[in-house]
């Protein structure tokens, strides 16, 4: 409804709430910033001129931005419940995030985007939600849930359900899986938009992905795939977390006619990176550096993100849009003095200053703990007599990893470690053993529940004795992070909710992490990528080249699991 309060303000006929004095006020749709006052009022702007307000804030050479949208998250790599993941981002000048809870459905179904969604509800933070398309990613490995279309269209039409999330699913989409394509005609039913994963420079297949009607995607790496992906007409989401940094490949790319069709989103991101790093403001200062003009820059972390996904009431410092806005004192620095979402003062200086919300209740479908089979070494044993066995190789701070070989006489720990996925969720008994190369800890293991997208234990070590332990305190704490070496457990992180997400404050969160950190280093990690975060893409098995999943070593690009 519109409030004809507002509209007297915006007239200058009765007193703004707020007003903001002198700033240079960004606007987006121009790509300029005009001096003048803000006037804000019901939480909205109200207009741009001469304005007196009920209280006035002097930004007398300072510049008025809008806030940030972060175009595709998952907030189960935060480890944080919503309430605690809202005034972290807020802190950091982001306002509104689209969210695709695919982790948490992969273990819970729609009890996950239930949760979410009543949690949006109550947290400052505008959450919205992409309905998780993959559940599971492929049919390749064992997931918690499966999710078909007639199960996610009834959450279709709610308020925050903004679209389809991420396909992953690419050559399912390539090759017209009919259940795949149920989704996306069921998505395209609600004129919502679709939303892609896809990292190629295959010309075809990127034709036949555009002709299947997704609409964007944040998995390109490469400046040919990118360009390929905008030559196709698909917004180009680039992409900077925690194990994929693709910004400073990509940025080339973006020019002023593709401007428009470009955005920033963090994907995922952990909560150390977040809050001593940044979020969508370390992507906006880091473009700057890097010889975006800062116009530009803003613009692919607000406007475009709101235009893509019809949040028409945000984006720009336009009347009549929401007051979520940043105040900065230098903007080549993008030093955020506040934040303010609806017109109410969030965050000073990256310290939040609202109010934390009590935590969400879990529903009762996400109650459940782990449910895995015991192993033993038995279960752990490489056939070192295969003339040659396949090899996972890491490359730093990406996703993608090389199929390499090696003959299985010449295995041996001090080059090669021993990777393993344990099933969690039906107590199959499914183990899946391989070998990773690229982990610099030595004489110990590590372990997670945090590996995408199915989410079963997913463990690496340079010995059976520390992964079986690994193993052990992982079930015990009920899912997280682990670090162990000799049989001791040196560092952990329970995640009780879903082994994704911790029940504690941040910043013990952040505490734990730390303790992690120095764990793995201590075993001889060099710091050159994050260990659990690239655990974590290692049993994902829609991302090139060779992955590892329950069921065994699995080669992405035949789409086919490989004899051990």
């Amino acid at each position: 409804m519109i409030s004809k309060e507002l509209l007297a303000v915006a007239r200058g006929d009765l007193r703004a709430e707020l007003v903001f004095r002198g700033g240079r006020v960004f606007d987006a749709f121009n790509g300029v910033f005009v001096e003048t006052d803000l006037a804000v009022h019901q939480g909205r702007i109200a207009g741009m001129g001469d304005y007196e307000g009920e209280t006035v804030v002097d930004c007398q050479g300072k510049y008025l931005i809008p806030g940030f949208i972060d175009a595709h998250v998952h907030l189960e790599s935060s480890m944080m419940t919503p309430d605690q993941f809202s005034g972290l981002l807020l802190s950091r000048g982001t306002t509104a995030v689209v969210a695709d809870p695919h982790e948490l459905a992969n273990v819970y179904g729609m009890h996950a985007v239930d949760y979410l969604l009543g949690a949006a509800e109550r947290i400052p933070l505008d959450l919205f939600v992409m309905l998780p398309s993959c559940v599971p990613a492929t049919e390749m490995e064992t997931a918690g849930a499966v999710l078909e279309a007639e199960d996610l269209e009834p959450r279709m039409g709610a308020d925050r359900v903004l679209g389809l999330g991420e396909m992953m699913n690419f050559p399912g989409v390539i090759q017209g899986d009919d259940r795949v394509l149920a989704k996306l005609e069921m998505a395209d039913r609600y004129r919502k938009p679709l939303d892609g994963h896809m990292d190629t420079t295959d010309r075809n297949s990127f034709n036949a992905y555009a002709a299947a009607g997704i609409e964007a995607n944040h998995e390109c790496t490469t400046p040919e795939a990118a360009r390929l992906n905008l030559e196709n007409g698909l917004r180009l989401m680039i992409r900077e977390g925690t194990a994929t940094k693709n910004l400073e490949a990509l940025l080339p790319v973006v020019n002023e006619f593709n401007l428009s069709q470009c955005m920033f989103c963090t994907d995922d991101r952990h909560p150390d990176h977040i809050r001593h790093e940044g979020h969508i403001d370390y992507m906006v200062r880091r473009s700057i550096s890097l010889g975006i003009r800062p116009e530009w820059a803003i613009r692919m972390a607000s406007l475009n993100a709101a235009q893509f996904f019809g949040l028409k009431d945000r984006g720009a410092l336009q009347p009549g849009k929401l007051a979520d806005m940043l105040v900065v004192s230098d903007l080549e620095r993008l030093e955020i003095d506040q934040v303010y979402k609806s017109g109410v003062l969030m965050a000073e200086h990256g310290e939040y200053t609202g109010t934390v919300p009590e935590s969400i209740p879990l529903p009762e479908g996400m109650k459940v703990g782990l449910n895995a089979r015991p192993i033993t070494r038995e279960d752990l044993v490489l056939d070192t007599d295969r003339p040659v066995l396949p090899v996972i190789g890491i490359i730093p701070n990406e996703v993608v990893t090389r199929h390499e070989e090696v003959a299985g006489a010449a295995v041996n720990m001090e080059d090669f470690r021993k990777i393993v996925v344990v099933e969690r969720h039906h107590a199959s008994g499914n183990v899946g053993v391989g070998l990773i190369r690229g982990f610099d800890f030595r004489n110990g293991a590590i372990g997670s529940t945090i590996a995408h997208d199915s989410h079963n234990i997913v463990l690496a070590g340079d010995n059976d004795e520390d992964i079986l332990t690994a193993f052990e305190e992982l079930n015990r704490i009920r899912g997280g992070l682990v670090v162990v070496s000799g049989g001791k457990v040196l560092a952990e992180l329970p995640l009780p909710i879903g082994g994704l997400l911790s029940d504690r404050p941040y910043e013990e969160v952040e505490e734990a992490l730390e303790k992690l950190r120095l764990a793995v280093e201590s075993l001889g990690d060099r710091g050159r990528f994050d260990p659990f975060m690239t655990l974590a893409f290692m049993a994902l098995p829609v991302i090139p080249e060779l992955k590892i999943t329950d069921r065994g070593m699995f080669d992405v690009m035949a789409f086919r699991h490989l004899d051990q």
